[in-house]
């Protein structure tokens, strides 16, 4: 069973697209985010091979997503938000969980469904980020250490994790 999550800040002024915002301003950032959600909210409602659970960042938006299960993200930082709810897909049943955010333009129903395929394969899968981070994470088993003391919204992000990822998963296989 295939499991998509969506972390979704809530669409708020002066909360959204923060580093955008020194450019373009405040409302100008808010604007920008609030269509960045539309878009994939009509992406993932082409989506019919899995489930889509949707995190939000503060409280649940009834309006956004409808018919979809919804949740508020728990966690202190960004890691930790990312395992709980992966953790809760697996607990679930889930066997193969993909999560992104809701700020990647060029996100389409293609790029998930070839992460969930990727998983067929891996056990691990990234959507690499010209910034050097990732906007796709996908797992068919869990590994706590990927989402722990981690440089979030760093260039290395990706290549450190990659890195982690090769010393340390042989050591979680089942």
């Amino acid at each position: 069973m295939n499991l998509l999550i969506i972390f979704a800040k809530n669409i708020k002024l002066g909360k959204v697209k923060t580093r955008l915002a020194k450019t373009i301003g405040g409302e100008g950032a808010f604007e920008v985010y609030k269509h960045l959600v539309e878009m994939l909210e009509r992406t993932t409602s082409k989506i019919t091979n899995c489930d889509i659970h949707i995190y939000f960042s503060d409280v649940i938006i009834e309006e956004k997503w409808p018919n979809q299960q919804k949740f508020v993200q728990k966690g202190d930082d960004l890691g930790e938000r990312m395992f709980n709810a992966l953790k809760n897909g697996f607990d679930a049943g889930y066997s193969n969980v993909v999560g992104v955010g809701t700020d990647i333009p060029d996100l389409d129903e293609v790029i998930i469904q070839n992460g969930f395929d990727a998983l067929q394969k891996n056990d691990t899968v990234f959507g690499p980020a010209e910034d050097g981070g990732y906007y796709l994470i996908g797992m068919n088993q869990l590994l706590p250490f990927v989402f722990e003391n981690k440089p979030w919204s760093t260039e290395g992000l990706l290549d450190l994790t990659i890195e982690e990822i090769e010393k340390k998963a042989f050591l979680v296989k089942s």
